[in-house]
Parts: C-alpha cells; structure tokens; sequence
C-alpha cells in the first residue's frame, strides 16, 4: 500500500522558499519514483518535479527550472519539493504521486498510480 501526505502549504509571502513535504514508508521510498504535480491552466495537473527510485534521476517542468528543487531524504523517508522566487502563479495545491515503477518514464498525471490528497499553497503578500 503506497501512502501519500502531504505538508508544507499555506499562505506564503512571495519573498519565502517554502519547502513542501511528502513523507511516506521506506519501502515505498525503495520501490516507487515520486513526483509533484499541481494545476495549470487548461489542464487539471501538471508535472512539476520528478525523482527516480533507482537511479535519483531528476525531472523538471521547464517553465520553473532554477526555481523548484525535489530531493529524497532516505532515513526521514521523505521526499521534498523547495519553491523559490515565488510567484502568483505557484498558488495552488500541490500533490505527491508515485507511478507504480521505480521510474517515472514520464513525469506527466497520467503515469501515476498513487496520490496524496494535495497541500494548498496560497502566494500572496
């Protein structure tokens, strides 16, 4: 059973870098990729970030290059997404996910199988 929570939302200043968190069980951490994923305009989810099981191979959504970082913390079984530069258009909440391989082939909604319920993010100053 892959279990998926969410935490690190909320109303943030656009001058912040939160750090939004998806802890979960080892043995999901060892045998599923994860990804964050939020909405976007005309379409209901997006990929954000994604992070290989196997390999630690890294995705990003090109529109936010050099502004997100995902990361895996292997003893807190956890894995992270840190915003930075914050924009209006980050509000919105964002989800953890995992496709059922230890890769994610495509960091798209469609390849994931598993889904945490989603932290709100709410940019405002």
């Amino acid at each position: 059973q892959v279990h998926l929570v969410e935490s690190g939302g909320g109303l943030v200043q656009p001058v912040w870098s939160p750090t939004l968190s998806c802890p979960t069980s080892t043995s999901t951490l060892d045998n599923y990729a994860i990804g964050w994923f939020r909405p976007a305009p005309g379409k209901e989810r997006k990929g954000v970030a994604c992070i290989s099981s196997s390999s630690g191979r890294t995705y990003y959504a090109e529109s936010l290059k050099g502004r997100i970082t995902i990361s895996r913390d292997n003893d807190k079984n956890t894995v992270y997404l840190e915003i930075t530069g914050l924009k209006s258009e980050d509000t919105g909440t964002y989800y953890c996910a995992a496709p059922d391989s230890r890769d994610y082939g495509m960091c798209h909604p469609a390849f994931m199988r598993y889904w945490g319920k989603g932290t709100l993010v709410t940019v405002s100053s």
